[in-house]
């Protein structure tokens, strides 16, 4: 079995997240990068995304949860990610890149990347 990747790339949204008090009150800015690993053989041969994954509802489900999330920490919230990912059918595990642009002065961004596998 072939195990290729559909990926999802800088999704951006805005979440409570973080431990100082003044993250608790205000939104931040996310960035999540999402590789989801499929067997694509028969979505490539029958051209029917029955048989893939539909990144388009993935982030959906992933926005809608993040931008009504109140985490402490952003690897907290990448492992609500990775799961969201892995209960679609089609997806055998998950790379989850999670950043907060600014969290760190002098730098683009923070983050947290995880692999978890259904």
């Amino acid at each position: 079995m072939n195990m290729d990747k559909v990926f999802i790339r800088n999704l951006r949204a805005r979440s409570v997240i973080g431990v100082n008090d003044w993250e608790r009150k205000t939104r931040q800015d996310i960035i999540i990068n999402i590789e989801l690993f499929v067997e694509t053989d028969e979505a490539g041969e029958k051209d029917d995304l029955a048989h893939s994954v539909d990144y388009r509802a993935i982030s959906k489900d992933v926005l809608e949860h993040v931008e009504n999330s109140y985490r402490f920490t952003v690897e907290a919230l990448a492992k609500d990610v990775a799961t969201i990912c892995l209960k679609h059918p089609h997806v055998g595990s998950v790379t989850v890149r999670l950043e907060k642009p600014g969290a760190v002065r002098f730098a683009d961004s923070a983050g947290v990347e995880i692999h978890r596998t259904r």
